[in-house]
């Protein structure tokens, strides 16, 4: 048996979820939106298992697909990829980090992430055999620094794995910061993995940046996208690897012996959506920008320290600074427990714990849900206030 995964214990994600539904809780803890996603392109899903084929597609993807997420980034992001050599289809971003890191890391080999770490990402590097090596970023501002980089790239280092927007802290890289990345890629010749799934989940006018786009750094990231975030359908599970050819010849031979395909009818309907109008993406934005501002609105009035959020469907909050002194396991626990909200640690997303205290919590939600859990949150913050006093100003919180 496995270590890797024998070993490995529920996830924070799972154990929230449960407490949810055991108690009857507002699930603000995962990220999937209320709505049910575009009407149209779902329309599109329908018509095509009806009346479209409904075998084995192609190994790498429909070509209908491939071009259009080529067409699709030519027209947001200016990049230039040719579909049939650089783009592959996988059943979800999540396989297409597994197909990834499984081709490109051998044993022995050090891999860069970033913590906060998306918990995929060093199970599976360390089941390729390789050794992860670890960058902590810190709240607010969550950013990659020189003195950081410096100590975690050496000779031994083979990838590096980039969350941008980055998932749970809702951080958007600026170019300085990508920039610093890059330079450690050219000087170690390290390729990177880019999780972007997030790309088009961005606010207050900040715009994406792909990794892959900036100069030299063409034929040594693989880009990857998620049509479930971009669509808001999280369970169709249809993702996108862009690569230049001699990383995506060797990424689908392994993405062949994980799911070697994806249904025909989501494809048919994810090329549709990309298809679509820049009003629809901008329309998105803004919705999810008002919900984000109307949970932070009400978190803050309640007395919360609202951390910073420029993407992804994630806010956060930091609990010392909101005057509570506990841990943020312990707040979540006692939040879906006592006052009927789930909500997430963000000491779940670091191998060891951190000394900040912060909660992750998801507003894609309507606004009837989002209201009810600022109430809920209030009201574990007041039970909390209740039996252990305010937080003394300067001091961190237990976890």
């Amino acid at each position: 048996m496995d270590p890797t995964f024998a070993q490995l214990p529920t996830t924070i994600f799972e154990v929230m979820s449960a407490l949810a539904r055991q108690t009857g809780a507002i699930n603000l803890g995962q990220g999937f939106p209320d709505g049910a996603g575009p009407e149209d392109v779902r329309a599109v899903a329908a018509q095509a298992v009806m009346h479209g084929s409904n075998q084995y597609p192609p190994m790498a993807g429909l070509p209908e697909l491939r071009m259009a997420v080529a067409a699709h980034y030519r027209r947001f992001q200016g990049l230039d990829l040719d579909w049939a050599s650089e783009v592959t289809i996988t059943s979800g971003a999540t396989e297409a980090l597994a197909a990834s890191i499984f081709a490109l890391v051998s044993p022995g080999d050090e891999v860069v992430v970033f913590e906060p770490v998306y918990d995929a990402y060093v199970p599976l590097v360390r089941r390729a055999g390789g050794t992860v090596r670890t960058i902590r970023l810190c709240p607010p501002r969550w950013e990659i620094r020189e003195d950081d980089l410096n100590h975690a790239f050496n000779s031994r280092t083979r990838l590096v794995i980039l969350n941008n927007p980055l998932n749970p802290t809702g951080t958007v890289f600026d170019e300085t910061q990508l920039t610093r990345l890059a330079d450690r890629c050219f000087r170690y010749n390290v390729t990177a993995i880019t999780d972007e799934v997030w790309e088009h989940v961005t606010f207050d006018g900040r715009r994406h940046m792909p990794l892959i786009g900036l100069p030299g750094m063409r034929d040594r990231t693989v880009k990857i996208g998620s049509a479930g975030k971009i669509f808001s359908l999280t369970g169709w599970k249809v993702g996108f690897i862009c690569a230049a050819p001699a990383l995506t010849q060797v990424i689908a031979k392994a993405h062949q012996f994980l799911t070697f395909t994806t249904p025909p009818n989501l494809q048919t309907a994810v090329a549709f959506g990309l298809a679509k109008e820049e009003g629809y993406f901008a329309g998105m934005r803004a919705d999810f920008a008002r919900s984000r501002d109307r949970l932070a609105t009400g978190l803050s009035e309640a007395g919360f320290a609202v951390l910073p959020s420029h993407g992804t469907y994630f806010l956060s909050i930091d609990l010392a600074a909101s005057g509570i002194a506990c841990g943020d396991e312990m707040f979540c626990r006692r939040a879906v427990q006592e006052a009927g909200v789930a909500a997430i640690p963000l000491s779940a997303f670091y191998g060891t714990p951190p000394d900040s205290a912060v909660v992750r919590l998801c507003f894609a939600k309507s606004d009837a849900t989002l209201d009810l859990g600022i109430e809920r949150l209030a009201r574990a913050r007041a039970l909390i206030l209740a039996e252990l006093g305010p937080l003394t100003p300067g001091a961190t919180s237990a976890n």
